[in-house]
């Protein structure tokens, strides 16, 4: 269904442009309901009220490695219907272990399957950089698209807590948070190779960046965005006000990862001034129309 259906009532000004599907920016990537009972009657729902802001459904947590191919094939081609492309989430680096042929097999059995894109957790899959932009290569040559995903590690003993003391004041340290720390250019540097050899979209996962609203790290996220671009970037959101802290920096061309269930909102803000029971109230009387 078109968006304009949707957004008829409302005028967007250019900066406000928002595409239909497929979308190269203003990516909506939804994290399939693992946590309930992955069935195909709640994706239908979705699917057929949220359709049109929905641009891709992740696999999380390698949900569907416990799932028969039958059913992967039955929601994979229910996504398809809806312009719906299917990532597989994190779950190469767990194949790996069987040896260097595993990874081979497991995109061309995500191939045969039906999935549109390979997620690699690059941070988990533990492997030497010329190693990582070998298996981008070779899911980009099956046809697939190939997202690696960074994250980036912080050491919040090393954040200035912003709070006044006497000069000279005994400040208790803070225990570091981990051991290892990410060097953030180094992470670029390793995200343009990644995109050189052809991956499609950089994933930035959430922990020690934007994990909450009151401790976005405003400054990464510039870094990050500003040496990759907005359309070959795509952040995590943990949360609603997460989701509004980027669509009011960056508008809403900005590409996020989000919970099924904040589709609607994250939506209204990509908008700005639409409104939500508006929203629903119309789609609800169009589909009693039809």
């Amino acid at each position: 269904m078109s968006l304009s259906l949707y957004y008829q009532w409302k005028h967007f000004d250019e900066d406000e442009y928002r595409p239909e599907k497929p979308r190269k920016f203003g990516v909506t990537e939804m994290r399939s309901p693992q946590y309930n009972l992955l069935n195909q009657n709640l994706l239908q729902d979705i699917f057929e009220s949220m359709g049109p802001f929905v641009d891709g459904l992740k696999f999380s947590g390698g949900s569907h490695s416990l799932m028969p191919k039958s059913f992967i094939k039955e929601v994979i081609n229910k996504a398809h219907q809806h312009d719906v492309y299917v990532s597989t989430g994190e779950w190469a680096e767990h194949l790996i272990r069987n040896g260097p042929s595993a990874f081979k097999e497991y995109v061309e059995d995500c191939k045969q399957v039906g999935f549109d894109t390979i997620e690699l957790n690059v941070g988990s899959l533990e492997i030497p950089e010329e190693t990582l932009l070998r298996y981008v290569r070779l899911i980009k040559d099956v046809g697939l698209k190939a997202k690696p995903q960074f994250a980036v590690k912080v050491n919040k003993s090393d954040i200035p807590t912003g709070r006044d003391r006497a000069f000279g004041a005994y400040i208790p340290p803070v225990p570091q948070s981990t051991e290892f720390i990410e060097d953030v250019d180094l992470l670029i540097r390793r995200a343009e190779r990644c995109l050189e050899a052809g991956a499609d979209m950089i994933m930035i996962d959430a922990d020690d960046v934007c994990q909450h609203a009151d401790s976005i790290r405003a400054d990464i996220i510039a870094k990050v965005i500003g040496r990759l671009g907005l359309e070959k970037t795509m952040f995590e959101a943990s949360n609603a006000r997460t989701s509004e802290w980027f669509v009011r920096q960056y508008g809403s061309k900005v590409n996020l990862f989000v919970d099924h269930s904040q589709v609607m909102d994250l939506e209204c803000l990509r908008g700005r001034n639409l409104d939500k029971e508006e929203i629903i109230s119309d789609m609800v009387r169009r589909a009693q129309n039809e």
